[in-house]
């Protein structure tokens, strides 16, 4: 029997890292199950069994395929195939699972050389999905081989307050949606990933009908219930604030970014295949919908990742809480000039201008009467492109109140000082 091409590129299911074993972790918490959507356990390994369609896990298709791979890398041909059979009865709609239980059954017959090796006239007929599977085996071997640092996290996520019990980051690269769980004590702790498609023509979405997919620092705005949206958004939807007032300020337009499932007979779909939004696999995309907040759930888009350590992490961002604070000192003096030299002059209030938002600072400054403020709940994310921009959330309470409102500024770097381009009360 020979394998060829096929085991060599199964070899690299060898080196993979330890954890993939048991890459799906079940978020803890109170999870917000929908009537449609049952809650699944999680799969902590790979099954080796048959496994009832009411109660499949998020992620584990995957680790089964990746199961396949290694078994075919062994040379246990006999085993992969029965494994291969169990996971298409199991997944009909898992072209790539079909794909490999195919070269599967053909090995028996004759030789197999490369992923996806049908006859020719099969191939030229189907050219282009066999490509967008080949892409797709590819993209989900890399993010499993090239797992993040243990302890690290994303780059970006400076600083979480306890309130934001989760957060996502998607490396587009990869194909790779991270999600994390804000523990009280550790901080953020990755607790699953799952593989993704975003847009036709790639990411770094600037207008509408782009078919791209926006890169940037972003918020969930809502849970659109899966009974009032069309078959092909799956299981549900998750729709983001872009364009957020970043990209608002950089001219980009656009709507309806959405985090949204497959449609019936579809499970994944090719790296590169929406029309902008980020799409999962319905029994991945369920996990995240019953364990994520709305309008507290900070969403990363980057091309790629960067993960460092949570201590390296906040060193770098000592100079802006520095900032930070002192515009919150600012503030506290009610001293209307002193608190207008934080505040860039591009700065917007939604769709006031800075000249126009300055009665409501002066009312804010007047109400306060020189009471100190308080930031309470603070978080602050990065997002470094051609400019270096802090996306910063909290509740802004005076001294002596219980609650205030809660405040989102945008802040951009200009040369060593840090300025306000947005700010607005949210939730």
């Amino acid at each position: 029997m020979k394998w060829s091409l096929l085991a060599i590129f199964s070899v690299a299911i060898l080196t993979l890292h330890p954890a993939v074993e048991a890459r799906s972790e079940a978020p803890s918490g109170p999870s917000k199950t929908s009537p449609r959507h049952k809650a699944r356990p999680p799969a902590s390994a790979p099954v080796r069994s048959a496994v009832p369609v009411d109660a499949r896990a998020s992620g584990e298709a995957e680790a089964r395929l990746i199961d396949i791979y290694r078994l075919i890398g062994r040379g246990q041909t006999r085993e992969a195939l029965q494994a291969a059979e169990r996971l298409v009865a199991d997944y009909p709609d898992f072209q790539l699972a079909q794909l490999v239980y195919g070269d599967l059954l053909s090995s028996r017959m004759r030789p197999v050389t490369r992923l996806g090796d049908v006859p020719d006239t099969a191939a030229q007929a189907g050219a282009e999905t066999l490509a967008d599977l080949r892409e797709e085996s590819r993209r989900r071997l890399r993010a499993l081989r090239e797992r993040p640092p243990a302890g690290s996290i994303p780059s970006n996520f400076l600083a979480l307050s306890p309130r934001t019990r989760h957060a996502i980051a998607i490396d587009t690269s990869r194909s790779r949606l991270y999600l994390f769980e804000n523990r009280p004590q550790q901080g953020l702790q990755l607790v699953a990933d799952y593989y993704i498609s975003v847009g036709k023509l790639g990411v770094d979405k600037a207008a509408e009908g782009d078919q791209r997919t926006p890169l940037g620092v972003y918020y969930i705005t809502s849970n659109l219930d899966p009974r009032t949206l069309k078959d092909f958004y799956g299981a549900g939807a998750l729709p983001i604030n872009y364009p957020n007032p970043l990209d608002q300020l950089r001219g980009k337009t656009g709507s309806g970014i959405w985090l949204h499932g497959t449609p019936p007979g579809q499970f994944a779909r090719a790296p590169q295949a929406s029309d902008g939004c980020i799409v999962l696999a319905n029994t991945d995309l369920d996990q995240i919908i019953r364990t994520v907040e709305v309008r507290a759930t900070p969403v990363v888009i980057a091309r790629q990742l960067h993960w460092a350590a949570p201590q390296a992490i906040r060193a770098d961002s000592k100079s802006f809480e520095d900032t930070l604070q002192a515009w919150r000192a600012a503030k506290s003096s009610g001293d209307v000039q002193r608190v207008l030299a934080f505040y860039a002059p591009e700065f917007r209030n939604y769709k006031r201008s800075l000249r126009e938002w300055m009665p409501v600072l002066t009312q804010e400054l007047q109400a306060a009467r020189g009471r100190e403020i308080e930031l309470k709940d603070l978080s602050y994310l990065r997002w470094t492109d051609s400019a270096d921009t802090m996306v910063t959330t909290f509740g802004e309470v005076l001294a002596g109140a219980r609650t205030g409102p809660i405040k989102r500024q945008y802040w951009v770097r200009r040369g060593a000082q840090w300025k306000i381009f947005f700010e607005g009360v949210i939730g």
